[in-house]
């Protein structure tokens, strides 16, 4: 499962729009899920509008893991920094991935637990 961890972050780190639609359709599925604090979105041009947003926000962040990647049956959950590359990160989350009998991205549930002021 940490393979699905890091495509997912590969996804929300791609700045290009077409490499991220690539890997969208690579890896989340079809009818695809978002739900964190601040959006709720179903489908991945719906995915994909919410991570330009999140780039538009914070230019040239990067999304990294943090800590360890816990997982059972077909979810996953983790933690996530976004900051500057290299630097401490401003905003840190916690994502729950469900995944499809593909191995597909289906549902995901995010929280935030370090946000800037």
């Amino acid at each position: 499962m940490k393979e699905i961890v890091t495509r997912y972050l590969d996804t929300w780190n791609a700045t290009d729009e077409a490499a991220r639609a690539e890997l969208l359709a690579d890896h989340w599925s079809e009818d695809c899920a978002y739900v964190d604090p601040l959006a709720e979105v179903q489908g991945r041009e719906a995915v994909g509008m919410t991570i330009q947003a999140v780039h538009a926000q914070f230019p040239g962040f990067v999304f990294t893991s943090v800590g360890e990647v816990d997982a059972h049956h077909q979810q996953v959950r983790f933690q996530w920094g976004l900051g500057p590359d290299g630097e401490e990160p401003v905003v840190v989350g916690f994502d729950v991935v469900v995944v499809d009998a593909d191995q597909r991205i289906r549902d995901v549930r995010g929280f935030l637990d370090k946000v800037p002021a």
